[in-house]
């Protein structure tokens, strides 16, 4: 199992950690061992250092789950460059912005994807398309600064454009050997790598696996079948989600010889809620589960060990290693035990700000008086959290996602797990809508039985108090989800107020 060891090294040392003929990723080319890796990760890097690039300068991939994609990470790095990957599932708008904000001087994509972009979409980008790159002699083990910036991720932006989030060296190295330790991921695993490789705990599976010594398995999918016929297919051991993927694989068949393969399925994204860890603990028994939390200026916060999980399905956990984070109350000083805060993030995982952005910057990341190891700038989440006398934290919910009615401040996960609970909806989303009496009335869109709405309203007057008693419903067939796959609350919030 890997040690946490607190020293970060340049990323691109993960790939050199393994020289040996072990399986380090396997695609749709076939299988690349470590030692194959570390050579096409010098050869990729040594191309890159030929197309008159300065260190510092950002280059884009704008890839599915290529082999380039793969690698390109801990190319850059290894060639002093910043990384940006940007989501394949992202149209011309998005692409055009992010170009333009980070400033990229190369952009790395396919013809089809190109061929979508006009001349102005590019800023200064130079467009190289994947099938052009690499060929030259390899590059070494990098010498750079962990310090140094190695890559800027840009949020699914659900309220506003899209931030660039800059992370370094170190920021990546301490999480790959932050996760890798503490899901105790070893040689042994075949991780399936389904989320966004721009999606900053899709792009962890492949540092956290090759810090382990495991093999990365990466799948662009279709549907919640093209999953399960993967998990079959490589023989699976583990499998990251977010809740709107959980939601369909369990709505899909899953033949007790396939589901037993896994040994490990972990959630980042938004919180499980009981519902589905009990669908999940149902459907996997020989799984271990873990629930985590985070978010992109932190990487990682929190993660609930698995012997917890059945006693505690609603929890959040504790701290992972190299993580330190307290709940703090409006004045800055910690909330009691029970009492809901503000959850605040300090220690080296903590990002390097908003590229580009003083502003945004200072407003989220402050200096981190209180906390007992950390003393510098700490991150401060918007997320409401409640810890408990068993010192696990508890989710409440997004400061900017509260429900404010007849004087109350409601959590819209609370009501959501409810809804799910009894089955008439399979997913769904509260907002607060504009009311004259309450100030804001609660609306649930949901995907669902519509034929079920007064059986559904019924089990809810005995499991709500009146104040959370939601005043509508909407029924749809399908809930829009944003590029990494999460359900897109602001884009519905926008669609359902005035």
């Amino acid at each position: 199992m890997v040690q946490p060891d607190p020293v970060p090294r340049p990323l691109d040392h993960l790939c050199a950690r393994v020289a040996s003929e072990a399986i380090a990723l396997e695609d749709r080319g076939g299988t690349l061992t470590y030692a194959g890796l570390e050579r096409a990760v010098g050869e990729l890097a040594a191309w890159l250092l030929a197309q008159a690039l300065t260190p510092g300068d950002r280059i884009a991939s704008w890839l599915p789950k290529t082999r380039t994609a793969c690698l390109m990470p801990l190319a850059a790095a290894r060639a002093g460059l910043v990384h940006v990957p940007i989501n394949p599932l992202l149209k011309r708008a998005q692409v055009s912005h992010i170009l333009a904000d980070s400033g990229a001087r190369l952009l790395i994509t396919q013809p089809a994807r190109a061929a979508t972009l006009e001349t102005g979409d590019r800023a200064e980008a130079r467009v190289v398309l994947e099938d052009e790159t690499g060929g030259a002699d390899p590059l070494p083990p990098s010498a750079a600064d962990p310090h140094s910036l190695a890559a800027i991720l840009y949020t699914s932006g659900s309220t506003g454009r899209p931030k660039g989030v800059m992370l370094s060296h170190a920021n990546l190295w301490l999480g790959a050997i932050s996760v890798a330790h503490y899901l105790q991921l070893t040689p042994a695993d075949r991780v399936l790598a389904v989320l966004p490789f721009s999606f900053d705990y899709g792009q962890n599976q492949l540092f956290s696996t090759w810090a382990a010594g495991g093999r990365v398995i990466p799948l662009d999918y279709l549907t919640a079948r093209d999953v399960v016929k993967a998990v079959d297919r490589h023989d699976a051991t583990t499998l990251a989600g977010v809740p709107p993927l959980w939601v369909q694989l369990l709505e899909t068949e899953w033949p007790p010889e396939i589901a037993v393969k896994l040994k490990r399925l972990t959630n980042s994204g938004g919180a499980l809620g009981e519902r589905l860890v009990r669908g999940l603990r149902t459907r996997f028994p020989g799984a271990d589960l873990y629930a985590m939390y985070g978010l992109t200026e932190a990487f990682r916060s929190t993660y609930l060990d698995p012997a917890l999980v059945d006693a505690h399905p609603e929890a959040i956990g504790r701290a992972i290693p190299f993580a330190e984070v307290m709940v703090v109350r409006p004045d800055g000083s910690r909330a009691a035990p029970g009492e809901a805060g503000e959850l605040v993030h300090a220690g080296p995982l903590v990002a390097q700000g908003y590229w580009r952005d003083p502003g945004r910057t200072a407003e989220r990341f402050r200096p981190a008086p209180g906390f007992a190891e950390h003393q510098g700038v700490a991150v401060w989440s918007g997320d409401t959290v409640v810890a408990g006398v068993d010192g696990l934290l508890r989710f409440v919910g997004r400061e900017d996602e509260m429900i404010k009615s007849a004087g109350n401040r409601i959590s819209p996960s609370e009501i959501e797990e409810a809804v799910v609970a009894g089955g008439e909806a399979a997913e769904a989303v509260a907002i607060g809508v504009p009311d004259e009496r309450l100030g804001q009335a609660i609306l649930v869109v949901l995907r669902g039985d519509p034929a079920r709405e007064a059986e559904l309203r019924a089990r809810l007057k005995g499991l709500l108090p009146n104040f959370m008693q939601p005043a509508r419903f909407e029924w749809r067939a399908g809930l829009p989800r944003n590029a990494n796959g999460k359900l897109d609350r602001a884009a519905l919030k926008r669609e359902v107020t005035p």
